[in-house]
């Protein structure tokens, strides 16, 4: 089968990414084989290509936005689930017996995995996957371009969006406004949310726009009003000292992202003082899956999508680095 191969992280300028012809995988006991129709490239792929997150092994397939057909069953597995259209999302498997798992916050899992990071992914042509973490999709299924961006950018959005804190009918910031925030604020929006996007790229505050943003701005700018609760999609650190700032008393500031550079120091009376809180965001669980898939068909969401071949990976990566994407978000097509 054809995959697209990481042997050493690199820029991605570089095209660390090789085409390759590799084995087929064989799915284990519990697992399925999945032929991928498309997958979704995420910053997250980014950061594990560049080395900015090491993955423990190498030689390895990125890729956790998958969506494809069950063509194989291991030991175990309900034979109900071949030839189903299925999603498979960043969370791989969890250990189901620590504390974390126990209490329904498997996310925090300590011996988490997660696909295209601890186990090959979906930039090639099949797959394996854990049949209990797979994600059922909504009907009708739909595009799935459509699909796959919900995967990761909906899933962590709508963790990201429950964590913040906002209730409906609040005011909601939006610091960068790629894949998961076009998602986010099309949820926001239809629970009456008064959204107030952050960003520079004029691509993104016009999309920002026409997707219903009450204002719209660069980072450093300031509405006239405050914020019941903000998330950051930016690597910046930076960007939190701004969005604690932007903030009302007691209001929360979220940061999505699975890395960022360095926070800049903060004042506490200026930044955390009157209950402020900042708090990252950690994975997600199989229960947030669920709820962004029925969130995104009641607010009908739908994302603008760059597709691309699964040659060109490197070439994605690259325009995602610099924010040179047509659309919110860059999907792969491979069956």
């Amino acid at each position: 089968m054809k995959a697209m191969v990481l042997h050493a992280p690199a820029p991605v300028e570089q095209a660390p990414l090789r085409q390759e012809q590799a084995a087929e995988p064989q799915p284990a006991a519990g697992e399925v084989l999945i032929a991928v129709e498309v997958c979704g490239v995420c910053h997250t792929d980014l950061h594990l290509v560049e080395g900015e997150l090491a993955a423990p092994s190498l030689p390895l397939v990125p890729g956790h936005q998958i969506v494809g057909t069950v063509v194989g069953l291991g030991a175990g597995v309900d034979p109900a689930l071949l030839r189903r259209r299925v999603g498979v999302p960043w969370l791989h498997q969890t250990c189901g017996a620590c504390p974390y798992c126990d209490t329904g916050r498997e996310n925090l899992c300590q011996s988490a995995r997660f696909t295209g990071m601890h186990c090959d992914g979906g930039y090639a042509e099949r797959c394996t996957a854990v049949a209990d973490f797979l994600v059922e999709l909504p009907e009708p299924q739909g595009d799935a371009l459509q699909v796959a961006p919900l995967l990761c950018g909906g899933i962590i959005g709508y963790r990201s969006l429950r964590l913040s804190g906002v209730e409906d009918g609040q005011r909601l910031g939006l610091f960068g406004f790629g894949a998961s925030a076009h998602i986010v604020i099309q949820i926001a929006r239809a629970r009456d949310l008064e959204v107030y996007v952050f960003t520079r790229n004029p691509h993104n505050q016009q999309a920002a726009r026409r997707l219903g943003a009450a204002w719209v701005g660069a980072p450093d700018l300031a509405p006239r009003v405050l914020l019941d609760g903000a998330i950051s999609f930016t690597p910046s650190g930076a960007t939190l000292r701004t969005a604690l700032e932007r903030v009302r008393r007691g209001g929360t500031v979220a940061c999505a992202g699975i890395y960022t550079d360095p926070i800049p120091p903060l004042d506490y009376q200026r930044h955390l003082y009157h209950e402020k809180v900042l708090r990252s965001v950690a994975n997600a669980t199989r229960q947030d899956a669920t709820e962004l898939m029925a969130a995104a068909v009641a607010a009908r969401v739908r994302t603008d999508v760059e597709e691309a071949p699964l040659d060109q990976a490197n070439q994605v990566l690259e325009r995602l680095k610099h924010g040179q994407l047509r659309g919110s978000a860059a999907v792969l097509r491979i069956g």
